[in-house]
């Protein structure tokens, strides 16, 4: 045997053992549902986003039910700067007026939405772009925020616009994808009572989402790996109660809060489990699926 031919032996068992061991946790998430919030610098970075597009297809190919609910934040301040609009935020929100949601959904339903979709059909999947507002499957109201004036300690309510926060999930639209080979690719735009167009944080649309639809996982691709301790290790795995706990003993802080929040939300409308992990890394969406020990931090239900 030549030397060429004993490297790729060497080679082929090793994909072999690589398949032996996702083959249960293939079986595990054959036919359910696992919403993927897709954004920051997975989503900027070209080679990341291909990879990305790939093993999204992957898991449809796979028998895995995935929807993709995709953020847009500096693609919308860039369209905003193009256009000459100032953007103002509170609490990292952006304050959003009539023309400014008109702009967001144009940005987030038309533009990347549309990058998305031709993304994973290039990668051999069949994709097809979607706003909460189609079917209802997003509904919203007006997010509100107050602030407390540190001398007076009167508070003040904020008017953030057009900025909304869901009040309800139809899930209706995407069961009737669950069993073709579509997958759904999300933009988050609500629709309110009256008709009217809210922007809604990506990480909230995703976690509502998920709770609606009875999610096995939400998957959150951040730009960390996931929530660390005071040490900055990893921690794989917390309940509910133990997030809180975290949180209310400031080792989950800053721009984690919101996001742990989400998946805690997620999981008590509904989700069996949400998952924080790092999208800057090749292929983490299939090392925490089809691996035993994941990538990222599982909060689950106590």
């Amino acid at each position: 045997m030549t030397v060429d031919k004993a490297r790729r032996r060497v080679e082929w068992l090793a994909q072999a053992g690589i398949l032996t061991e996702a083959l249960p946790f293939m079986r595990r998430y054959t036919g359910k549902t696992v919403i993927i919030k897709y954004g920051g610098h997975a989503m900027g970075d070209a080679s990341l986003a291909q990879l990305f597009a790939r093993d999204v297809t992957l898991l449809k190919q796979v028998g895995v039910n995935p929807i993709v609910v995709h953020g847009g934040g500096p693609q919308i301040g860039e369209m905003l700067t193009r256009l000459a609009k100032e953007s103002e935020f509170i609490d990292g929100l952006r304050v959003t007026d009539q023309e400014t949601v008109d702009i967001v959904e144009m940005v987030l339903s038309g533009r990347i939405n549309k990058q998305i979709v031709a993304a994973l059909q290039q990668a051999g999947g069949y994709a097809v772009g979607l706003s909460g507002k189609d079917g209802g499957l997003l509904q919203a109201k007006k997010l509100t925020r107050t602030v407390k004036d540190p001398e007076s300690r009167i508070e003040r309510h904020l008017d953030l616009g057009f900025v909304g926060e869901p009040t309800a999930v139809d899930p209706t639209i995407l069961e009737t994808f669950r069993d073709t080979k579509v997958i759904p690719v999300i933009a988050p735009i609500g629709i309110g009572a009256e008709g009217e167009t809210y922007n809604i944080n990506a990480d909230t649309a995703a976690g509502a989402i998920a709770g609606g639809a009875g999610a096995r996982r939400l998957l959150l691709l951040t730009d960390v790996p996931g929530v660390l301790d005071r040490d900055g290790e990893l921690i794989r795995e917390l309940t509910v109660s133990e997030a809180e706990t975290l949180q209310a003993k400031g080792v989950i802080s800053g721009g984690m809060i919101p996001k742990v929040q989400t998946c805690i939300e997620a999981v008590r409308a509904g989700a069996e489990a949400s998952v924080i992990l790092d999208g800057r890394v090749a292929h983490v969406i299939l090392l925490e699926l089809f691996t035993e020990h994941g990538s990222g931090t599982i909060i689950r239900p106590d």
